[in-house]
C-alpha cells in the first residue's frame, strides 16, 4: 500500500542528460520504468520537468537577454523534456497525455485542471509543461501551483542532494541534515528548497506534504512512497 494516493514528481532537466548530451535515454528509460512501478502501487502520478539540460535562462551568457524572452526559451525547454519522457514512458507500458500552460495544440492539450484532475483519476500519467506559463516564476512555482490544483497528497523533489540542510553541504562541512519543518520555518530561514514564491503557496494552500530526498539511486522514488522516511518532510 503507498504512503501517498496522488503525487506531483518534480524533475530536474539535468536528471535526463549525461556529460555533454542533452538527453542521456538510458536514464530516461530507467526513470520511465520506476515511474511505471510507482504507477503499479497504485499511485497517481503528475510530473513536472525542469528545463535545465536545455536551457537555464538568465545565466551565463544569456544573463543580458530580456528576461521574459530567457524564461519563454526556459518554458519550451520543459515542453522538449516533457515530450521526452512521455515517449518513454508510453514504451514503458503507460497511458500518457502531455499538458501545457501554453496553448501548442499540435504537440500536446491545453493545460485544463479539471481534465487533468480526470486524466489522473482514469489511470493515466499526466507531464504539465510550460511551468506556470508565465515568466518570471521558476518550475518549483509550477510543481507547487499543480500540486495544489491537482489536490495531491505530496510533491516528491528528487534532488541531487539527500534532503534539507542548515546550509549548502558542499560549501558547508557544518551542515546538518534537517528531517522535518514546516513551510514558514523554511521561509523564514531562506532554506533553498523551492523558491520562497513556492514555499507561500504551499503554506497558504496548505499542502499536505512535501518530501525532499536525494536521487542518487532512482529507487528512492519507490522506498518514499513504501513509507520510508529518508531525506526532509517539509510540511503547514
Amino acid at each position: 500500500m503507498a504512503a501517498y494516493k496522488r503525487v506531483i514528481f518534480k524533475l530536474s532537466g539535468e536528471a535526463l542528460k549525461s556529460g555533454s548530451d542533452l538527453f542521456d535515454f538510458e536514464k530516461v528509460k530507467e526513470i520511465a520504468e520506476i515511474i511505471r512501478d510507482m504507477h503499479n502501487m497504485g499511485v497517481e502520478i503528475g510530473i513536472v520537468i525542469g528545463a535545465g539540460n536545455i536551457w537555464r535562462g538568465r545565466q551565463g551568457p544569456s544573463a543580458n537577454m530580456d528576461a521574459v524572452t530567457a524564461d519563454q526559451m526556459g518554458m519550451l525547454g520543459t515542453v522538449i523534456n516533457c515530450l521526452c519522457m512521455s515517449d518513454a514512458l508510453r514504451k514503458a507500458g503507460l497511458d500518457v497525455v502531455v499538458q501545457s500552460a501554453v496553448d501548442m495544440v499540435r504537440f500536446c492539450e491545453p493545460f485544463n485542471a479539471m481534465a487533468a484532475r480526470r486524466h489522473l483519476a482514469e489511470g493515466r500519467v499526466v507531464l504539465f509543461a510550460a511551468g506556470s506559463g508565465n515568466p518570471f516564476f521558476s518550475t518549483d512555482t509550477a510543481v507547487a501551483l499543480r500540486a495544489i490544483e491537482m489536490q495531491a497528497d505530496c510533491i516528491l523533489m528528487a534532488k541531487n542532494i539527500d534532503g534539507v540542510y542548515t546550509a549548502d553541504p558542499r560549501k558547508d562541512p557544518s551542515a546538518t541534515l534537517i528531517r522535518d519543518i514546516t513551510y514558514q520555518e523554511a521561509l523564514n530561514r531562506g532554506l533553498k528548497v523551492m523558491d520562497a514564491a513556492a514555499f507561500a503557496l504551499c503554506a497558504e494552500k496548505g499542502l499536505p506534504m512535501v518530501r525532499v530526498f536525494g536521487l542518487d539511486n532512482p529507487r528512492n522514488l519507490i522506498r518514499v512512497l513504501e513509507g520510508d522516511d529518508m531525506g526532509t518532510c517539509v510540511h503547514p
